[in-house]
């Protein structure tokens, strides 16, 4: 049947409010269901996240309730699965729950991942307190490292013209890497910041910009090197800053991704 009936099927029984919002064009959306009303099917996420017969979106989040915490961050990917940790969706989440009341300039949230603490800065940018990093494998071509999601980092020497979609998807299917895949990032370095193309598991493409990638990219990016660093990343749809401590050659704490958080428009379904 062909996804524009479905779209209709799956939304008429009821109607909700929903919020668009981008992290350096990373999209989403973004549905307040503390009271716990919204139960939403693989194929109705699917089909709002849909970008010709949907809202559009890489993926959707929703707000609950959580004991404890401000609240519970609740991720699916645009194919309708419930995922991992996101980065740039932490920060729009922030941003939404300061809009809806809920918090201040600090927040205290549940993920997929566990606990994550983020901060609403004096110029609009979100800090984000990611999750510690441990067992990374380092080789002469590529990383692998978890940043609350699996990301597999290859170094390129021009990101402009990567194959990402065809080369992301075949390292993305790899036999090792299933059943759930791999996140893949090409990553060039450049003189003073790192250049970032993602290609994303769930959305099935390239995105504009991956948060847990762009922490992975940039951890990765000083190999066995221990100290504090602080660098920044261009992605395609915009700039982001990963700071952290290597405390060994092989694992990092104190792990904090900062970026934009923009709220695009609100509507109803």
């Amino acid at each position: 049947m062909p996804l524009q009936f479905l779209w209709k099927i799956y939304l008429c029984q009821y109607s909700m409010t929903f919020y668009k919002y981008h992290g350096a064009g990373n999209d989403f959306i973004l549905i307040d269901n503390r009271n716990r009303q919204i139960s939403l099917t693989t194929g109705q996420v699917a089909a709002m996240a849909d970008r010709h017969f949907g809202i559009g979106a890489d993926g959707l989040m929703l707000l609950e309730h959580a004991d404890g915490y401000d609240f519970r961050m609740v991720y699916y990917n645009s194919d309708g699965n419930e995922s991992s940790m996101c980065g740039n969706g932490g920060r729009c989440i922030t941003a939404y729950a300061k809009s809806l009341g809920i918090i201040n300039n600090t927040a205290r949230f549940i993920a997929s991942d566990g606990a994550h603490t983020a901060t609403i800065n004096n110029d609009g940018l979100i800090s984000l307190q990611m999750k510690d990093v441990a067992n990374m494998e380092f080789h002469e071509e590529f990383a692998i490292l978890n940043t609350g999601s699996p990301h597999y980092v290859l170094w390129v020497d021009d990101v402009k013209n990567a194959d990402v979609f065809n080369a992301g998807r075949k390292i993305r299917n790899q036999p090792q890497f299933q059943p759930k895949g791999i996140n893949v990032n090409f990553v060039q370095r450049a003189q003073d910041k790192l250049l970032i193309r993602t290609y994303e598991r769930g959305v099935e493409d390239e995105t504009l910009s991956c948060g847990t990638g762009v922490t992975a990219s940039a951890i990765a990016s000083t190999g066995t090197a221990t100290g504090s660093f602080n660098i920044d990343v261009e992605a395609v749809g915009g700039n982001l800053n990963v700071s952290f401590t290597k405390d060994t050659k092989t694992s990092a704490v104190d792990v904090i991704l900062s970026g934009p958080a923009v709220f695009v428009f609100k509507g109803e379904i």
